[in-house]
């Protein structure tokens, strides 16, 4: 009983912020002590997860687990409401493999290491509290907090064009989520009277079609910013193109997620009227996705820029899945965020292991570095090989159950999944042809334009076939600063590439976190459809099919917004 009333998730999300609030005083001058520390904090904190879901958290069971509410605001009707399941228990452990280790990542930070590592830890708090809140006032604030250090991250440790990035990202994404306050603020307020902004309580209230189409708008544009979709995207690139690489790292493995975890906790759970008639517009706009991200990879000369442009087309996966309408397919959806998570986080490391061997990110300029680093290249190959869904590796699971669901999805006309899914698979095509020509252009490319000539440089063993030329430096082996993966880098990367392999190999590791939760989702969105099919038989036959909205629910929603 002791362990059943510990509050775990209120320590998971609050130990690293109220741990952050330590490194200004720690007696340390060379930022040693600090990176420690910090890895320290995270490493603590993620074990504490794990020991939590470990012990209290039963897969099987739908509902929301490990609760945990405390009155706040009592007069606002705000509560410290936490609490996990299938949906979020996944996507918490996520959060917190990534961010330990991009903290890890980040060793040799030298400017400002106490404010890095304060803002990394106030990061892991919030993004961890985004996915485990159950109240959706509390939701909003967690999601506005993880904006600061995100802005700062990129703005102070980032490139020449950071302010622009960091800006770029702060406008979109605080902009945007002004409809969750809104959605939050409209939902909490409808009814009887009674203010509450619990989540379960919110799902239970009957919203007239009209305002769950206004709503469910609202939240769309909320999470399709964060999760990058056509055309609110534009933020992602520039910011993963003047990120370092830590923050890279979290922003393609956690953050994305927060956008797709909204659409399925909001838009489909409380809203799921609506979603029958926006789902076509999910799907529509996950093709477009996957094709826009996979061309626009192509044109693209920077290495970050080429795999942020991966990230926006991968995330098309995730909006078919969750217009599919089959548990197959919202499977596959999660599947995608966990795997793509991962998978793009170790990219980005290595991105940033190039980085700091090239000091470019200009893929051109690279060229020939394969052989001064062989184990990058063989650590990058297999990460791509991921990427590009190669059967037996966690990308090509999640993908293909997406497929699979919708194909088979019963909601939608023939035609309607048949042109769909030839329009995915293309992207699906494309993307190993930009990913492999990364690859030769990083790590074998003879376009490099060479800044000096081997022969007129006075260097002793001038005829050694060893020496090497790269970017600014002509070296020989034993002078090379374009040293392979060092120890600690190779352990990143490994712990990142186990798990997406034995994901590949095993998906019900990974599956069986969330498969009932997802059931439950699917069902219940299902059961909406069907009564709306009932009025409007064949809503799908004939393409898109415009509610009827009575003048009695017109009325009732004007009186809500008023």
């Amino acid at each position: 009983m002791i362990a059943e009333q510990f509050p775990w998730l209120t320590t998971i999300v609050l130990f690293p912020l109220l741990a952050s609030f330590l490194i200004p005083v720690l007696p340390d001058k060379d930022g040693k002590l600090i990176r420690w520390y910090a890895l320290g904090v995270g490493m603590a904190d993620f074990a504490l997860m794990c020991c939590a879901f470990w012990l209290h958290y039963d897969a099987s069971d739908a509902s929301f687990q490990l609760v945990e509410n405390y009155a706040w605001m009592p007069a606002l009707g705000l509560n410290w409401a936490v609490a996990v399941d299938g949906i979020s228990a996944p996507l918490v452990l996520l959060a917190g493999f990534v961010t330990t280790l991009a903290i890890f990542s980040a060793w040799q930070v030298d400017r400002r290491p106490r404010l890095f590592y304060f803002l990394m830890l106030v990061l892991y708090s919030a993004q961890v509290g985004v996915f485990v809140a159950k109240d959706l006032l509390l939701f909003f604030i967690m999601w506005e907090v993880e904006l600061v250090p995100v802005y700062l991250l990129v703005c102070i440790w980032g490139g020449q064009r950071r302010r622009y990035a960091a800006t770029k990202f702060i406008i979109y994404t605080a902009a945007a989520s002004i409809f969750i306050l809104v959605a939050a603020l409209a939902m909490g307020l409808y009814g009887d009277g009674n203010i509450s902004f619990d989540i379960t309580a919110l799902a239970a209230k009957d919203y007239p079609l009209g305002l769950q189409l206004l709503l469910y708008a609202g939240l769309f544009i909320a999470f399709g910013v964060k999760l990058a979709i056509f055309p609110l995207h534009t933020w992602l690139p520039d910011a993963h193109g003047e990120a370092s690489s830590p923050v890279s790292m979290i922003l393609a493995g956690v953050l994305l997620k927060m956008g797709g975890y909204g659409l399925i906790r909001m838009n489909m759970e409380l809203l799921p009227d609506a979603h029958i008639y926006f789902a076509p517009v999910l799907a529509i706009l996950g093709v477009v996705n996957i094709i826009y991200g996979a061309l626009n990879s192509f044109a693209q000369t920077n290495m970050k820029r080429r795999l942020a442009y991966s990230s926006i087309s991968h995330m098309g996966f995730v909006l078919l899945g969750l217009a599919s309408f089959t548990d197959l397919g919202m499977n596959g959806a999660m599947l995608q965020m966990i795997s793509h998570g991962l998978i793009a986080s170790v990219l980005f490391f290595l991105a940033g292991v190039t980085y700091d061997r090239t000091h470019t990110m200009v893929m051109k300029d690279m060229g020939g570095i394969g052989q001064a680093m062989p184990i990058v290249f063989a650590l990058f190959t297999i990460g791509a090989m991921a990427s590009l869904a190669l059967p037996g590796m966690s990308g090509f699971v999640g993908e293909l159950s997406v497929f699979v669901g919708l194909t088979t999805s019963d909601v939608y006309s023939s035609t309607f999944c048949t042109v769909t899914v030839f329009l995915a698979a293309v992207g699906v095509i494309l993307t190993p042809i930009y990913l492999l020509s990364m690859l030769r252009q990083v790590f074998y490319g003879k376009d490099a334009a060479l800044i000096c000539d081997i022969n007129n440089v006075g260097l002793e063993n001038q005829e050694d076939e060893g020496t090497a030329c790269f970017g600014t430096d002509c070296l020989l082996p034993n002078e090379a600063v374009y040293s392979d993966a060092r120890p600690r880098e190779v352990f990143i990367a490994a712990c990142f590439l186990v798990l997406i392999i034995g994901i590949g190999f095993y998906p019900k590791a990974a599956m069986q976190m969330y498969d009932a939760k997802t059931v439950a989702v699917n069902a219940h969105v299902r059961q909406s459809y069907t009564i709306i099919s009932q009025t409007s038989p064949g809503i799908y036959a004939n393409g898109f099919s415009t509610p009827r909205i009575s003048e009695a629910e017109v009325n009732s929603v004007l009186a809500t917004l008023k």
